[in-house]
């Protein structure tokens, strides 16, 4: 699936128009939130998940809280 998307103006900012057939692989619509990330070989974009995310920080925050016992763990 590859898509050409035309930057556009929107106000003050820029933005870009997304085609149905990807906002239905996305599993996304008119007021949903996405998730735009960098990968190795550009960007990486996703529908946001607020369980995902609040995961996400609370193994960061007991992460760098351990960090000592992680990193004898590692060894």
């Amino acid at each position: 699936m590859h898509y050409r998307l035309k930057v556009i103006q929107i106000g003050n900012s820029l933005g870009v128009t997304l085609p149905k057939e990807a906002l239905a692989q996305l599993n996304v619509e008119k007021g949903d939130t996405l998730t735009l990330t960098p990968s190795a070989d550009g960007i990486r974009l996703t529908a946001f998940n607020d369980e995902q995310t609040r995961q996400i920080e609370t193994a960061r925050k007991i992460m760098k809280g351990r960090r000592h016992v992680l990193r004898e763990l590692a060894k």
